[in-house]
């Protein structure tokens, strides 16, 4: 009996494609993460500066800006498959060049590149995910790429931690992603191209011949048009709006959780809470709030879920901004609330890109999306310890909260509903 693929299970090749997919992302976090403990160390052995300091720790994210453009681009041209394992390839070999580095400006050329490959993932893998995922399980196998982000950040944490008091832990810091590189190089071996972008390319045998053998031959596959790639279509009437809501979606939405994700410990201590376990709280619940939000994505929608998720995210931070004295109770509250809350939006920055364009621009818009929020991460890390001494911590979630709410009104006037629909419908 012959069963339409969009109606499928999650099978055994599905959840591996997700698993190593999101690789990707675990590396964006780790490596973001990793350079802020190593730099604590570097900026002794190479006399760093303030300016320096500063310069080291945005190179990864002018990486990243620049990679998930072009490397979206060059995804629609090429292929999804080949820019999967050059990516990972070149992370691991950047990596292993940081530990011999002996100067700031080669630290931050190589910071930079490795920022460039990692962004080159995002369009690449989540992409593959999409588009061999059923469209009952997409919110499912995102939500995995969102949670990946804050496990790789966990993981730089405790390697940070076990190798900060050795002498030049901050080699091994660096180069320890190419653990994780290798791991995803082999895991990635074998996954074959999208059907879906090989139907586009005219290959309609070998997308055939991929379906029959990852899924089965009984499975029905509608395979798209034989269609370029034109960037100008991210620009005609219909999906330049996409664009602009998700330019403007995922700017309001990442810039306050970058900002309070990174400096997490330095804000709590602000609100007086000083103690290890109220520092990282925090962080621990961002993570957790990605797993019921893949649930009510699938469950009550993208649109609804997105829109109670800002106005929860929105309250949390007023409660943070209009009462920093608080009790620390309502701080760990109003702090929680914002984080676990963050989970569907975050989920969405993945999902609606994906969703939202056809194959044949689907890793560009993605690029694009992804790449106009790494502007955000730029300004946010840069600026917000300056908010803080300027302003204060009251103002500066203030600040924050204003983000959010109006991400909630655009949300409000052009958030669409994507749920039970395939990527043909969706991208229409």
């Amino acid at each position: 009996m012959s069963q339409h693929f969009e109606d499928l299970s999650l099978t055994p090749f599905v959840k591996k494609v997700t698993f190593f997919s999101s690789g990707g992302a675990f590396l964006d976090g780790y490596v973001l993460s990793i350079i802020g403990v190593a730099l604590v160390q570097l900026t002794v052995v190479l006399n760093l500066d303030a300016a320096w300091t500063a310069i080291i720790g945005t190179a990864a994210f002018a990486g990243i800006f620049a990679g998930t453009i072009l490397g979206g681009y060059l995804t629609d041209i090429i292929g999804r498959k080949r820019m999967f394992t050059l990516d990972v390839i070149a992370i691991g070999i950047l990596s292993i060049l940081c530990m011999f580095m002996d100067s700031a400006i080669q630290l931050v050329i190589l910071r930079f590149l490795i920022g460039f490959f990692v962004g080159a993932d995002y369009p690449i893998a989540t992409s593959l995910i999409a588009e061999y995922t059923p469209k009952h399980h997409r919110a499912k196998t995102m939500g995995t790429v969102s949670a990946a982000w804050y496990l790789g950040a966990t993981a730089a944490a405790i390697v940070g931690y076990l190798l900060y008091s050795l002498d030049g832990g901050w080699a091994w810091m660096l180069g320890s992603a190419v653990v994780p590189s290798i791991f995803l190089l082999l895991g990635r071996h074998g996954i074959p191209e999208s059907p879906m972008w090989l139907a586009r390319k005219g290959r309609l045998n070998e997308a055939q011949e991929v379906v029959y053998t990852v899924f089965g031959s009984d499975v029905i596959f509608d395979y798209e048009e034989p269609s370029d790639v034109r960037i100008s279509t991210l620009f005609k009437k219909g999906y330049l709006g996409r664009v602009i809501f998700m330019g403007i979606f995922i700017l309001c939405q990442v810039v306050p959780m970058y900002a309070i994700y990174t400096f997490g410990p330095n804000i709590m201590n602000l609100f007086g809470l000083d103690h290890g376990h109220d520092s990282i709280l925090g962080e621990a619940v961002f993570l957790l709030g990605t797993v019921p939000a893949m649930h009510w994505l699938n469950k009550f929608g993208r649109r609804k879920t997105l829109l109670v998720s800002l106005v929860c995210m929105g309250i949390g931070l007023l409660i943070l901004g209009i009462w920093p004295e608080a009790p620390v109770w309502i701080i760990l509250f109003a702090f929680s609330l914002y984080a676990f809350f963050s989970g569907a939006p975050g989920i969405l920055q993945w999902l609606y890109p994906n969703e939202l364009f056809p194959t044949e621009i689907r890793a560009t818009a993605v690029g694009v999306a992804i790449g106009f929020s790494r502007i955000g991460t730029i300004i946010s890390t840069s600026i917000l310890p300056w908010c803080l001494v300027e302003f204060g911590i009251g103002p500066t979630m203030l600040a924050g909260a204003a983000l959010v709410l109006f991400a909630l009104l655009v949300s409000l006037a052009f958030a669409p509903e994507t749920l039970g629909k395939t990527l043909k419908e969706t991208s229409a």
